[in-house]
């Protein structure tokens, strides 16, 4: 089998560690793993700067990974830098054109779907933002109860102090691409998630054609349960070297 590469794609307040259980088990069965940094600056500019990354980082083919709104990316970037074959969204977001983060959780019963957004979120400008533009960090509660309740506390807190914030942009902005409409996709739906609603996440995942694996998990269960996201990997790694 032609082993792909396999390149993981962080989610909001995340950063490439989020991935370490991942890639240690990808790297001892024998993948070349790459897990670049994700601005969270904007749909199109962070799906532009994967597409980059892809192009000059990997040659022969690649599978794509993206956790939450990393799946945003996946999907706008895949079709654009690369030998990109096969896609997997883990607790993700499998946006179709026109839609965006806000619009997908509006209804969905999401912890962050609340009424007032700053009781979960803390709301900080940033340099050089664009009018009225603005990073969402996650308030050490919304961290414990919502995003990783099923880490340590420790663990938890390690989230709230490194966590990297996304913008309001990039949440309120609309997919171009939907590259799961032509690529084989694969979906870890995390069926105790409060941040992306099991429901949305199988929903998104049914609509996309992708085959669905269920974890017991939070909304970050590449770091409680990566062994499932590494079947789903696996899985899409192994498609591509048929």
């Amino acid at each position: 089998m032609t082993k792909p590469t396999i390149v993981l794609v962080h989610g909001a307040w995340a950063d490439a560690s989020s991935w370490n259980a991942v890639a240690t088990q990808l790297r001892g069965q024998g993948f070349t793993v790459l897990a670049p940094p994700n601005p969270l600056r904007g749909v199109e500019s962070d799906a532009a700067y994967l597409s980059s990354f892809v192009a000059q980082r990997t040659s022969g083919p690649v599978v794509l990974v993206g956790h939450s709104y990393g799946g945003v990316v996946i999907s706008n970037a895949a079709g654009n830098g690369g030998d990109v074959r096969a896609l997997v969204y883990v607790n993700a977001f499998i946006p179709a054109e026109g839609e965006s983060i806000f619009q997908i959780l509006g209804g969905s019963g999401s912890a962050l779907d609340v009424p007032d957004p700053t009781t979960v979120l803390d709301i900080a400008g940033y340099p050089g933002a664009p009018e009225g533009d603005a990073e969402a960090f996650l308030k050490p509660g919304t961290v414990h109860r919502y995003f990783a309740q099923d880490l340590s506390e420790d663990d938890g807190w390690l989230i709230v102090a490194g966590q990297r914030p996304i913008t309001l942009g990039a949440n309120a902005g609309a997919t171009v691409t939907a590259a799961w409409r032509t690529l084989p996709s694969w979906a870890v739906v995390g069926t105790d998630d409060l941040v992306i609603p099991a429901a949305t996440q199988r929903s998104m995942a049914e609509r996309a054609g992708s085959k669905i694996l269920d974890v017991a998990a939070s909304h970050v269960s590449l770091v409680s349960q990566p062994s499932v996201t590494v079947e789903a990997i696996l899985a899409a790694a192994t498609h591509v070297g048929e």
